[in-house]
């Protein structure tokens, strides 16, 4: 079993069987608020799937891109409780997710393999936005470039000089983010960083040199 954690945009917890098959899945949909509901949700998401603490192999963790607050808190809670289990935690960027449950959808619906950018909202009049192409051999999204910010005003044209559909997000799947994480263990690969992607610096400054005080 693996338990999927994200907070990039809302909160969101799933907990899948390793071939995929969701037994639980909980999204607040609120941008803020996540440390208030982690706990419930992930102890809800369990209750759902009918599991302990001791069937959970794996924990995935979003690692954004996502607002420093926010992101953090997911980020904190996989590691926290992978640490307990003594279980892997397995990071997975939180646009790898959406990419997925977007190509598992078309496949479905015979959509198509187009390029396309996952866009997530980054705040302070600017999006993150990473580009998509096809599936590789595992089963996972082809990332052609890594999350980057741009300007609201800038995005659309950025993404017709990429050649990619924007595909807005306003919600990370965690089931398909556990799925993204177990189809890595099965490669043998992987697929994120172990640091968060924030892609802008936190607004908390190192405090300057004290002022000279005269006589």
């Amino acid at each position: 079993m693996i338990l999927g954690i994200d907070t990039s945009i809302g909160t969101a917890v799933a907990v899948i069987e390793p071939d995929g098959v969701v037994r639980a899945q909980l999204d607040s949909g609120d941008p803020r608020g996540h440390a208030e509901v982690i706990g419930d949700h992930i102890a809800r998401a369990m209750s759902e799937a009918d599991v302990r603490s001791d069937d959970i192999t794996h924990v995935a963790a979003g690692m954004g891109p996502g607002p420093f607050t926010g992101l953090r808190v997911g980020i904190a809670a996989a590691r926290a409780f992978a640490l307990g289990r003594g279980i892997p935690l397995v990071p997975v960027a939180s646009h790898d997710a959406v990419a997925l449950d977007r190509m598992l959808l078309s496949a479905l619906t015979g959509a198509g393999d187009e390029r396309f950018a996952v866009v997530t909202d980054a705040r302070r009049r600017e999006f993150a936005y990473s580009v998509y192409e096809g599936m590789d051999d595992d089963g996972l999204p082809v990332r052609v470039t890594e999350p980057t910010l741009a300007p609201r005003d800038d995005l659309d044209a950025t993404l017709d000089t990429l050649g990619a559909r924007r595909l807005d997000a306003t919600a990370v799947p965690a089931g398909m983010l556990a799925l993204a994480a177990a189809r890595a263990v099965a490669a043998g690969r992987r697929i994120a960083g172990d640091d968060a992607l924030y892609l802008r610096s936190p607004d908390v400054a190192a405090p300057s040199a004290p002022k000279r005080v005269g006589a």
